[in-house]
């Protein structure tokens, strides 16, 4: 395991009934491809040995014999090899059959674990064969010329990395309590199910939902290898299920219905998954009293270099195409009934915003637009308020006044270039360094108009920021920082995009489709600093601090997971490919952890505002920090990134 990383492969074998040679060849092949491929455990379905549907063979002596050599054979095959194999097959416990998975590695058998849940009805009626778990005592047993012992109890195996994980066979998983549950309360990061699930019309899509819940609940990995072509068509057809999930996400999912046998692999991040465990106080007092025998796997070689294979979304934050208008509407309705709660609290039937023409002012605006309209209050109350300075765009000023007129707000436009012009003479400040105190009077200025204006209309003033600004500290303190409600402050800047372009395909915002696109196609900027000679905007806000896309990547993994910067800096590689090299991400992340540590004082004084996502940075929610916490540690790590 590197960077919490572990490489795992739900397998589907060819098979024959009731032909075990034939089917621990097939198996063989598997494992041997697992193990070139460097995956660590490889689960296998359910009576792999022998097959899942030898129903009354299962009462013959030469089967289970036939069985047990299976599994011997299996044993000298692994001898020299790493990967830890999960095999189902029958064993005899005294006088009970038993449906078990074997966990094998290294010639050795690491322990056996039991079905618990029997099926006895419709076409399964494995109680004609089997006992359950339930019915064992502990035995000790001489198994494929090795003392084993078998037993009923909670057990979890635990790799050469301290990866723990635990076992349970089809049926176990269907149940009102599954044992997983149990397993993972004690410890296991990943369950893996040996399965053998026939197809139906439309259990496919209730089986994937299952395991997708009982991983989300759980909160690990799920391993799930089903039954395929091969098994006995006579009643029913097993379609060969391979799924692999990951806190209730699909990972990796094999091709159902396949005449190949297959083997679907990929990396489940176990230190994502114990970040969200010991964050998530309901999970704590869950697992209590939960233990579990530990059985320790192997040394293995190691001989495998890391190289992540998973696919890694570039945009965290960005809903999937199929979802995105579902998303946009969600994100959308939080934030208006967030300042809808706010307007009715106050009694207030007012609101300032500054429109600059940018991405979040128009943002800020469009929620207005949808709360006023929500509540039946006149648009006429919205009062959109655009300052040009110094450094404002024909762009950027024309769409603002384009956007309130055609919104029908209230419109009002205030230049503060001789008031920031007297400012600059009062304390003394040459209005041709264009230095921090040039750009921050000028947003402080804004600031103070609208706070006074909010007075004067006993309105409130609607903050414009965003997440990705407050992780960067991109925001002048007590200037843009500062608001009576802001309604953005959950929304990151690649996002913003997203929901603007989204309202913009709306029906009821056609006459506004145009402007709101050229907002969205404009360079972000502040617009703090003189445009060039054509009037084209100079200050560009990504040359100065970075892509804002990289800024989320980096915000997602730190604040969500604590990820650390190297584990961060190698999914941005994965990520983003060749768009970035090594010494971009690097610089960047390094940008990244300086500004977030050095501007937490900036966020330990917010106004309110909604989360919409997984990720807030509100002093009174998610993001709690010490103002002066050193960055020491994570700059040291940053530097030392070999820039691959």
């Amino acid at each position: 395991m590197k960077y919490g990383f572990i490489k795992v492969a739900a397998a589907v074998p060819a098979v024959k009934v009731a032909d075990v040679a034939y089917n621990v060849a097939e198996i063989e092949k598997i494992i041997a491809l697992a193990e070139d491929e460097g995956v660590e455990v490889v689960c296998f379905p359910e009576m792999a040995l022998t097959g899942y549907s030898c129903q009354d063979l299962f009462k013959e002596q030469l089967l289970l014999s036939k069985a047990e050599e299976g599994l011997m054979m299996l044993l000298e095959y692994t001898r020299k090899l790493d990967v830890i194999s999960i095999v189902g097959m029958p064993i005899q416990a005294g006088g009970l059959l038993l449906n078990c998975a074997v966990v094998v590695q290294g010639g050795s058998i690491l322990g056996i674990v039991p079905k618990t849940y029997l099926p006895n009805y419709n076409e399964f009626y494995e109680k004609r064969w089997f006992a359950s778990a339930q019915d064992l005592n502990p035995t000790d047993l001489y198994l494929a010329g090795s003392p084993v012992h078998i037993t009923a109890e909670p057990q979890l195996f635990q790799t050469i990395d301290g990866v723990k994980f635990g076992v349970e066979i089809c049926e176990d998983v269907w149940a009102p309590v599954p044992p997983s549950n149990h397993l993972t309360m004690a410890g296991a990061d990943i369950i893996f199910n040996c399965s053998a699930s026939d197809e139906l019309i439309g259990k496919h899509r209730y089986l994937r939902s299952l395991v997708a819940q009982q991983s989300a609940r759980t909160m690990s990995g799920y391993v799930y290898a089903s039954c395929g072509f091969g098994e006995s068509t006579q009643d029913v057809v097993y379609g060969g299920n391979a799924m692999i999930f990951e806190n209730g996400h699909l990972l990796k999912e094999g091709e159902r219905f396949s005449l190949q046998p297959q083997m679907v692999a990929t990396q489940i991040d176990v230190e994502r998954l114990r970040t969200e465990r010991h964050t998530n106080s309901t999970f704590i007092n869950a697992q209590r009293n939960a233990q579990a025998a530990i059985v320790q796997a192997k040394a293995t070689s190691g001989a495998y270099p890391f190289r992540l294979v998973r696919e890694v979304s570039a945009h965290p934050f960005i809903p999937a195409e199929g979802v995105m208008a579902e998303t946009c509407e969600e994100i959308l309705s939080i934030q208006s009934a967030g300042l809808a709660k706010r307007l009715m609290h106050t009694n207030c039937k007012q609101v300032v915003i500054g429109i600059s023409g940018g991405l979040d002012s128009t943002l800020a605006l469009l929620v207005a637009i949808r709360t006023f309209d929500l509540l039946s209050l006149d648009r006429k109350g919205i009062v959109g308020i655009t300052m040009p300075g110094f450094g404002t765009s024909d762009r950027t000023h024309d769409n603002a006044l384009r956007l309130m007129q055609s919104l029908g707000v209230a419109t009002k436009e205030i230049s503060i270039a001789k008031a920031v012009t007297q400012h600059f003479a009062d304390i003394g400040h040459d209005a041709s360094v264009h230095d921090a105190t040039y750009e921050n009077s000028q947003a402080r200025e804004r600031t103070q108009l609208l706070m006074d204006l909010a007075n004067k209309y006993n309105a409130l003033v609607i903050g414009t920021g965003d997440l990705s600004e407050l992780a960067l500290g991109w925001a002048t303190y007590n200037g843009d920082h500062m608001s009576m409600y802001s309604v953005n402050g959950g929304v990151p800047k690649t996002l913003i995009q997203y929901l603007i372009r989204y309202i913009a395909s709306l029906p009821a915002f056609s006459s506004e489709r145009d402007t709101l696109i050229d907002i969205v196609n404009t360079p972000i900027s502040p617009e703090l600093t003189p445009a060039d000679e054509q009037g084209n905007i100079q200050q560009k806000t990504e040359d100065l601090v970075g892509p804002y896309e990289l800024h989320d990547f980096f915000l997602y993994y730190f604040v969500r997971f604590g990820f650390r910067p190297a584990k961060i800096y190698m999914l941005a590689r994965q990520a983003f490919g060749n768009k970035y090299d090594g010494a971009i991400v690097k610089k960047w992340l390094t940008t990244f952890c300086r500004r977030f540590f050095s501007q937490q004082f900036k966020r330990s004084c917010l106004p309110d505002g909604p989360k919409v996502g997984s990720i807030s940075l509100s002093p009174r929610g998610d993001w709690r920090m010490a103002s002066d916490a050193s960055s020491a540690l994570w700059l040291k790590e940053c530097e030392e990134l070999k820039e691959d």
